[in-house]
């Protein structure tokens, strides 16, 4: 029997917590505001990127110490002459000889040329970027950029490559502006490996995310016969 007032049975009823109405005006925590700033990113097409400029410093450095030493040793010269001694052997040599050789004699139009050639190649170094061998790479963020060196670009095209049915070996020459492939294959019709190789080398060059893709060129041949 049971008394009065007591549940049967052994299962219990768990007490309710009404929401008061003041919980659900509270607002919920916003989200954004332990959230991190933006990542500068380039607007959409505007992937461009140029490239890279070298330091050049073993021809600074060269250049710094030819000409610290050519004006060191004019310095010295000259004051010594103001302080009473005479010039230096060297130098008056060089006076003399200049005085008595004439402008169209041939050693005088070799070093004029030679003078001309050394301006020239500096003129070139410090106008050109250098760095042949690192290709830039798309720019996607506003604070990074990236290179991808051409050795290894042509591995990974090598790579991709050989997994094409019916190549034997390839050879990836890899330019700035021109990729070219030669590959052999010793067995399948070669238009249907010349085929599956341009589809798989685009692919290739576009997952490389070079800012400049470079333009494909495919050779096939049949390897030579021993013997």
């Amino acid at each position: 029997m049971t008394e009065p007032g007591e549940a049967t049975g052994s299962t219990r009823r768990m007490p309710t917590v009404e929401q008061r109405d003041d919980d659900a005006r509270t607002p919920a925590p916003d989200a954004s505001a332990d959230a991190r700033e933006p990542v500068p990113t380039l607007e959409r097409g505007d992937g461009r990127a140029g490239r890279f400029w070298s330091a050049r410093r073993v021809p600074a450095a060269l250049l710094a110490l030819v000409l610290l030493g050519a004006a060191g040793l004019l310095l010295y010269d000259i004051a010594a002459v103001r302080a009473g001694h005479p010039a230096m052997q060297w130098r008056r040599s060089l006076a003399d000889g200049l005085a008595e050789q004439r402008l169209d004699d041939t050693p005088v139009l070799v070093g004029a040329g030679v003078a001309a050639a050394i301006g020239l190649w500096l003129i070139l170094l410090a106008l050109t970027p250098g760095l042949r061998d690192l290709l830039p790479m798309r720019r996607d963020r506003a604070d990074i950029r990236a290179g991808l060196d051409r050795t290894a670009a042509a591995l990974v095209l090598r790579d991709r490559a050989v997994e094409v049915s019916g190549v034997q070996s390839v050879r990836v020459r890899m330019g700035r502006r021109k990729a070219k492939v030669r590959a052999l294959s010793h067995f399948r019709e070669l238009d249907d490996v010349r085929t599956d190789l341009d589809g798989v080398l685009e692919q290739a060059v576009r997952e490389l995310g070079l800012a400049r893709p470079p333009v494909l060129s495919v050779q096939v041949h049949r390897p030579a016969k021993k013997g």
